[in-house]
């Protein structure tokens, strides 16, 4: 299995630190930094996630750097800020006519409307994939995402799409809804409850495991049980967590 993985992608960085008083001239905490993670971020988490769980990955992605630094209380995991840089000067993708699409079995297409990737390009590497599994924050319209197999979005994109999309685009949406599981077709498939440490890249984590389930077994309701896994596995912990599929099984 071979998947390719297009969209825009960032740095995940924390400082973690700790924080024991007040700053005398502002109502703020004053945070003492104490070490720092960091990890590919956005569609990049996205092929860190398909390659935890054994999967051939190739990525398409900006060259341009966003970083997004989060300063983190290291002993409740409370973040007091997010700093994010870079996002102004993204390229939109180039040659994308040059790509065989036809060589993987899935083609992911993670957007976070940064720029790299416009409607055009969404609707092209739709209709030239075998599978093609959107995850978007632009507002969901028929004309660019006809061919599109399942799109995943959350509960606050979905409702603002839901009144102006046809019926046909409706079955191919799978909304989350955090700890409530997800809905797809009118059907709830939900989680059992777990104590939540941190939601970052719940999503990219859900979307990974869908898309290697569905390539797996040819099931989207399979997928969608797998994908509800890997979303409840990586909340429990702390910072950009990536899937472990053995603790998962």
């Amino acid at each position: 299995m071979k998947i390719l993985v297009i969209g825009d992608s960032c740095i995940d960085v924390y400082v973690y630190g700790h924080c024991s008083r007040m700053c005398p001239d502002a109502p703020v905490p004053i945070m003492i930094p104490e070490y720092t993670l960091q990890y590919p971020g956005m569609a990049g988490n996205v092929v860190r996630n398909i390659n935890a769980l054994g999967i051939e990955t190739d990525i398409l992605t900006n060259k341009e750097q966003i970083e997004k630094t989060r300063y983190v209380d290291s002993k409740t995991n409370h973040m007091f800020i997010r700093v994010d840089t870079g996002e102004e000067s993204i390229a939109r993708i180039n040659g994308i006519e040059k790509i065989n699409f036809k060589e993987y079995d899935a083609v992911v297409i993670s957007d976070y409307c940064k720029g790299f990737l416009e409607e055009d390009d969404i609707r092209y590497i739709a209709e030239n994939s075998n599978y093609t599994f959107l995850d978007t924050k632009k507002t969901i319209k028929d004309d660019f995402v006809n061919s599109i197999n399942f799109i995943k979005i959350n509960e606050n994109e979905y409702n603002k799409c839901k009144n102006t999309i046809s019926e046909e685009i409706q079955k191919k949406i799978i909304v989350t809804l955090g700890g409530k599981g997800c809905v797809y077709q009118n059907k709830i498939y939900s989680v059992k409850k777990v104590d939540v440490k941190d939601n970052t890249g719940a999503g990219d984590s859900f979307l990974s495991g869908l898309v290697v389930k569905f390539c797996q077994t040819q099931n989207i309701e399979e997928a969608i049980k797998y994908a509800n896994k890997c979303a409840t596995y990586v909340v429990q912990k702390k910072g950009t967590t990536t899937i472990n599929p053995h603790e998962i099984l």
